[in-house]
């Protein structure tokens, strides 16, 4: 949208609305014993799915690559193209699906453009819903205000030239996360701010639903943290809510993980959200604030919430029953999550420090008899 950096490079550097604000790491965490270690060396491993046969499958989005990682450790790579963000997968009846796109924020100038990919079980490959061509049609979030709202005109004269006062959502497009159920691929478009399902066999985009904006009352402290003039203290900032994954809950709901849409780190304090989208009316209910940088998630059986906080302290569990947030795998820069039968993946270490070689890693533990932090 305007003004945002696209979520790769939000992520990449904690890009933010507020330019100014200071990028900031997770310091590495301490690590249950229980954990597994599946791969390590990976570049970005921001998105990974595990199918039946205990496989997985891990976007390393600033490769443009996806991998599939045995049981037993082998590698394979499944798709890769330099050229295309390469972003979240899911399996069907042995048909692998992701999503890939390029052109997103004001930092990529390539033409936009996304689509969902295909790859069977006989390695017939399939490109299908424009999703580029959808948010160029409907704008997703025109309609909403995002920005400050009565700001003194002296006051709005102070701000950096790159934080806009305020403004209605623009054309963008990224396609992040998505979930297969049935004949529909949910895609969490992190450009257009939307959920937007595609039909699988005709390839037909429709938006779901849009996002709410997400105001925030900036105060003295960080006010001052960000570098920004002092008379914004006390006014509320309408930020955007950028949707980072999508999953379908036991109860027929879409859970959604969603940055705040300025700064990712513990800048501003925990501001991500998970939301609940009837998929039939469209309708957003909240059903988790104040989540610090979730970029993927994941539910159970007893609609219990996974979420990997890229920014905060590793893999959380919200309860369905109280909402409390629990640690339940410590760990740095966890960007994915997901569960196949009792054993919790996620990947760590996602993106790169300075001046090293990627070591993003795989890692699972067992659910059962686990006790949460």
């Amino acid at each position: 949208m305007k003004n945002k950096p696209a979520v790769l490079a939000v992520l990449a550097a904690t890009a933010t609305i507020f330019s100014s604000a200071p990028a900031t790491q997770a310091a590495p965490a301490p690590q249950p014993a229980a954990q597994k270690v599946l791969a390590k060396g990976l570049v970005a491993p921001l998105h990974l799915s595990v199918g039946h046969d205990r496989s997985v499958l891990v976007s390393e989005e600033f490769a443009g690559r996806l991998v599939r990682i045995a049981k037993n450790g082998a590698r394979s790579v499944v798709y890769e193209n330099a050229a295309w963000d390469v972003a979240g997968s899911d399996r069907q009846r042995g048909t692998i699906f992701f999503a890939a796109s390029q052109g997103a924020g004001p930092m990529d100038p390539r033409p936009l453009a996304g689509h969902i990919h295909s790859i069977d079980s006989n390695g017939k490959h399939r490109m299908f819903g424009d999703l580029a061509a959808l948010e160029k049609k409907e704008n997703a979030d025109a309609g909403i205000q995002y920005g400050f709202r009565n700001l003194p005109a002296a006051c709005a004269a102070q701000l950096p030239k790159d934080v806009p006062v305020s403004y209605k959502g623009d054309v963008d497009s990224h396609p992040y996360g998505i979930e297969v159920a049935g004949t529909k691929v949910y895609v969490a478009d992190a450009g257009a701010n939307s959920i937007v399902s595609v039909n699988v066999k005709s390839g037909t985009t429709k938006t779901v639903a849009v996002l709410p904006a997400r105001p925030h009352r900036v105060t003295a402290a960080q006010a001052a943290a960000l570098q920004m003039p002092a008379c914004i203290v006390g006014h509320t900032y309408r930020f955007e809510s950028v949707p980072t994954d999508v999953t379908v809950g036991p109860d027929g709901w879409l859970y959604v993980s969603s940055l705040p849409g300025g700064p990712e780190d513990p800048a501003l304090g925990a501001r991500g959200a998970v939301f609940r989208v009837n998929p039939d009316t469209g309708q957003v209910r909240l059903f988790a604030d104040r989540v610090m940088s979730p970029t993927g998630i994941e539910t159970d059986a007893d609609g219990n919430v996974y979420v990997a906080s890229l920014f905060g302290k590793g893999v959380l569990r919200i309860d369905d029953d109280d909402r409390k947030q629990r640690v339940l795998l410590p760990a740095a820069l966890t960007a994915d999550v997901d569960l196949r039968g009792d054993t919790l993946y996620a990947t760590v270490n996602a993106l790169p420090e300075p001046k090293k070689a990627p070591d993003g890693r795989v890692v699972s533990i067992p659910l059962t008899g686990h006790r949460d932090d």
